[in-house]
C-alpha cells in the first residue's frame, strides 16, 4: 500500500480544475516515487476533510485514464486543528517491495 496527502489552496467550483490538478500531481508523485504500473493497482481510497467539496477526488484519477481501477471517496473525521482542505490517498497495489522500500508522498 502506498499513501500520500495534499492540501488544496481553495474550494470553489471555479477552482475545481486546480484542485483536480493538485490531486493528479500527488498521484503522479506516488506512482513515480514507487515505480507503480497502473495495471498493478488493485484499488484506491481517497479521503478528504469536510471542506473540499467542489470535486470528487477520484475524478483526478479518471482524468489520468485510470479507468479500470476501483475508486472510493470517504470523508475524514472532523478533528480540531487538523489541516484544512486536505485530501489523502491510499493506493493498494501489487508489489514485491517491503514496507521500508515504499515511499509515501
Amino acid at each position: 500500500m502506498e499513501s500520500g496527502a495534499i492540501c488544496a489552496d481553495a474550494n470553489e467550483t471555479d477552482e475545481t480544475d486546480a484542485i483536480l490538478a493538485a490531486i493528479c500531481r500527488l498521484l503522479e508523485s506516488i506512482v513515480s516515487a514507487n515505480n507503480v504500473s497502473v495495471g498493478d493497482i488493485g484499488s484506491v481510497v481517497f479521503t478528504a476533510t469536510s471542506d473540499p467539496d467542489a470535486p470528487y477526488p477520484a475524478r483526478a484519477s479518471r482524468q489520468m485514464n485510470w479507468t479500470h481501477v476501483p475508486l472510493l471517496c470517504r470523508q475524514e473525521m472532523a478533528v480540531a486543528g487538523s489541516p484544512r482542505r486536505c485530501i489523502r490517498v491510499l493506493i493498494h497495489w501489487d508489489t514485491n517491495c517491503t514496507g521500508d522500500q515504499i515511499r509515501h508522498v
